[in-house]
């Protein structure tokens, strides 16, 4: 008696020739960028070496240093804050004009879209840069720079979360003879601020460790005390820095996540 015997796959035949497809390709594009690049390694056998002797350098760590970073450590806290605070200002209505179900039109739409994608495409780095030419040096430029940078992240990301609100309750709003500023008070933004509540903390928590390297640029910030001290080749006073900031990463990293669990 014949059997119609069976067997699953995860993928059909069509599927696997795809991924088998896209893998080479990758592989092909690493090693053309490879090739294209020149990218060689001279003398390998010296890293291990030249490590070593960077890290006794750096040991033991310059402790007395750390009164000297302290006030450009509270001034990089400070930056990423305001800069998270402007930036989740600014996103609110770029999200409202990034989101299908909230722009007025097509232009605005584009509008919104177009701003995201700008502030997303340059670096903070690049931001500092510019605002460090507008505003001369100091943290007003790192914070600057980071609220113009944070924009497009929030703001794509709120959009999307606006996108998926349900209309029920907004349209309750609206019947009630609520103006528009109303209907986003109490028919929108309630839905959103769980949301809205989490990316910021999220972003702020980016924004610290993104605020400790603004003072490459003459942007403020731990980063000026960095920056001399490589110059300078006090490697100790490097590791002291490099220590401390860390230490912030963690906290923050620590903080944000704890409080992203509270407004879950």
């Amino acid at each position: 008696m014949a059997t119609d015997e069976r067997r699953w796959e995860r993928f059909d035949r069509r599927q696997r020739l795809g991924r088998f497809a896209a893998l080479l390709v990758g592989a092909v594009v690493v090693v053309g960028s490879w090739e294209f690049m020149d990218i060689g390694v001279t003398r390998p056998e010296t890293i291990p070496r030249e490590i070593a002797d960077l890290l006794t350098r750096m040991y033991p760590p310059d402790v007395a240093y750390t009164s000297a970073i302290v006030g450009p450590l509270i001034e990089t806290v400070q930056i990423a804050a305001l800069g998270t605070i402007g930036a989740l200002v600014l996103s609110l209505p770029v999200a409202l004009l990034a989101a299908e179900n909230t722009t007025p039109n097509a232009a605005t739409f584009w509008l919104g879209k177009l701003i995201v994608t700008v502030s997303r495409s340059v670096n903070t780095i690049i931001w500092a840069l510019f605002f460090v030419v507008a505003f001369g040096s100091g943290p007003l430029a790192g914070a600057v720079a980071i609220a113009f940078r944070s924009v497009g992240f929030l703001g794509k990301l709120l959009g999307e979360e606006i996108e998926e609100i349900g209309v029920g309750q907004v349209e309750a709003v609206r019947a009630s003879g609520a103006s528009s500023v109303q209907v986003l008070l109490y028919g929108i933004l309630p839905q959103v601020k769980p949301a809205l509540v989490g990316l910021s903390i999220y972003r702020w928590d980016i924004n610290i460790r993104d605020s400790t390297v603004l003072g490459f640029v003459g942007a403020g910030g731990i980063g000026v005390r960095l920056f001399r001290a490589v110059n300078a080749f006090a490697w100790q006073s490097v590791a002291t820095v490099l220590i401390v900031i860390l230490g912030v990463v963690v906290v923050t990293e620590s903080l944000s996540a704890y409080t992203r669990g509270l407004v879950r």
